[in-house]
């Protein structure tokens, strides 16, 4: 398996984490991209490339922290991403749900990553709530020039869902759809989404799976869970969880280029 988003930089793995990564590979998990979301984490995300073996990076900023963009952090990521385990921009988007940078600031910020996806040629690692709309005219002016993208934890509507596959993008889903509250409509979706368009993920530390039980439901998420993941997809799509780890672990090879 893959685990296409994992944010292994994040304070709740630093006293664990050759735990955390020694369970994921007894789980199955034989590659985890690290999510980078700012110029911090992503030199972080690159620092653990080095140390751990099966790990690659994202590179690039998120939009909460679009603020933070000016010319000499666009030239710094420019240099993380000549990095060999560097294999996307992002995380990047837009997020016109909590506005923790302006919309103006997000949209100049995903413009430039766009452009820099378009330069080196590496995949987009996308962001995106409640600014759909933005979001999707932007990707489709630019589409014909990027070499692939994926929707990360996607939990869209099934027209942002159908409009994202008409780009030819990939699309991310975690833990979310094992949430009987909240991922109903996703868990409706989910088996629209063709074969070589999927990808899993667990968005570690985030996003829990509610379906696990005993600690495990109660600790932190981390890679080792995404072979449940992977099962309850399978459940939704009317699949094995074998054919989901198959057609996932395929694609990511794909778009990352592994």
């Amino acid at each position: 398996m893959i685990d296409i988003g994992a944010n292994l930089t994040h304070k709740r793995f630093a006293k664990d984490l050759d735990q955390i990564l020694q369970r994921s590979r007894q789980s199955g998990v034989e590659k985890i991209i690290v999510t980078g979301t700012d110029l911090e984490s992503s030199t972080q995300a690159l620092a653990l490339c080095e140390l751990h073996s099966g790990l690659y990076a994202t590179v690039g900023v998120h939009p909460h922290d679009a603020c933070s963009l000016d010319q000499a952090a666009l030239e710094s990521l420019q240099k993380l991403l000549a990095h060999p385990k560097a294999v996307a921009v992002g995380e990047t988007g837009l997020d016109f749900n909590r506005n923790f940078s302006t919309p103006s600031q997000q949209i100049w910020a995903f413009e430039r990553q766009i452009d820099i996806a378009i330069s080196t040629q590496k995949a987009l690692f996308l962001h995106e709530r409640d600014a759909f709309e933005q979001q999707y005219i932007m990707l489709k002016k630019s589409r014909d020039s990027i070499c692939g993208a994926v929707v990360h934890c996607f939990t869209g509507s099934a027209d942002a869902l159908q409009k994202y596959l008409e780009l030819d993008l990939y699309i991310g889903i975690t833990g979310w759809i094992c949430d009987e509250r909240r991922g109903t409509e996703l868990q409706s979706l989910v088996k629209t989404i063709p074969d070589d368009r999927l990808l899993i993920e667990t968005d570690a530390p985030y996003l829990t799976p509610r379906t696990l039980t005993g600690k495990k439901r109660k600790n932190k998420n981390e890679p080792a869970n995404l072979g449940h993941i992977a099962e309850q997809i399978g459940k939704f799509r009317g699949q094995s969880s074998e054919q989901i780890i198959a057609i996932s672990t395929a694609n990511a090879k794909r778009l990352f280029r592994l």
